[in-house]
C-alpha cells in the first residue's frame, strides 16, 4: 500500500489516503486517477458510480471514526445517475466522505446550488491540473489524523 507522507507541524506523519474517481470520459478518469497515484494515494477509478468500490446499497458499514474514502471527485453526467445523485446517495446511505468535488463542463443555477447544499467543491471542465492539486493540497491540511480509513477488503474494485 502507497502511503502520501506530509509534512504537519514540524512533522512528518504517515497518513493513507484513499481517493476515487468516478468519470465515464476515459481520459478524464484516466488523468485523475495518474494525479492520485502520483501523490501516492491510494486510488480508486470508475465509469460509472453503481460500479464504484465505495458505491452503498445499504447503511454504511465503516465504524466510528472510519471512512471508506477520503476524497471523492465525480463527473456529473454520468450513466444510470448523476455525480450530484450518487454524493446525495452516498450521504443518504451514512457515509462520511468530507472531501468531494464535482466536475461538469456546463453547470446549471440549479446543480450548483444542488452541489451546495451537498457541500461539494466544484470544477469546470475544461480544468486546470493545477485547480485539481490545489484543491487536493487543501483537503489533505483539513484531513482529521485520527480518522482511519476502513480496511480495503470492505471495498468492491
Amino acid at each position: 500500500m502507497e502511503i502520501a507522507e506530509r509534512k504537519w507541524k514540524g512533522n512528518i506523519n504517515k497518513m493513507r489516503i484513499r481517493a476515487v474517481v468516478i468519470d465515464d470520459e476515459d481520459v478524464i478518469r484516466d488523468l485523475i486517477y495518474d494525479i492520485f497515484k502520483n501523490r501516492g494515494y491510494e486510488a480508486h477509478a470508475s465509469s460509472e458510480p453503481l460500479s464504484c468500490s465505495v458505491y452503498l446499497d445499504s447503511e454504511c458499514p465503516c465504524p466510528v471514526g472510519h471512512f471508506c474514502t477520503t476524497i471523492v471527485i465525480t463527473d456529473i453526467d454520468m450513466p444510470n445517475m448523476t455525480g450530484l445523485e450518487f454524493i446525495e446517495h452516498q450521504k443518504s446511505m451514512g457515509c462520511k466522505v468530507q472531501n468531494v468535488a464535482v466536475m461538469s463542463g456546463r453547470w446549471t443555477d440549479e446543480e450548483i446550488e444542488h452541489a451546495k447544499s451537498l457541500d461539494c467543491h466544484m470544477f469546470k471542465k475544461p480544468f486546470k491540473i493545477d485547480e485539481i492539486e490545489k484543491w487536493l493540497n487543501e483537503c489533505e491540511k483539513k484531513l482529521d489524523h485520527n480518522s482511519k480509513l476502513t480496511d480495503k477488503q470492505t471495498l468492491v474494485n
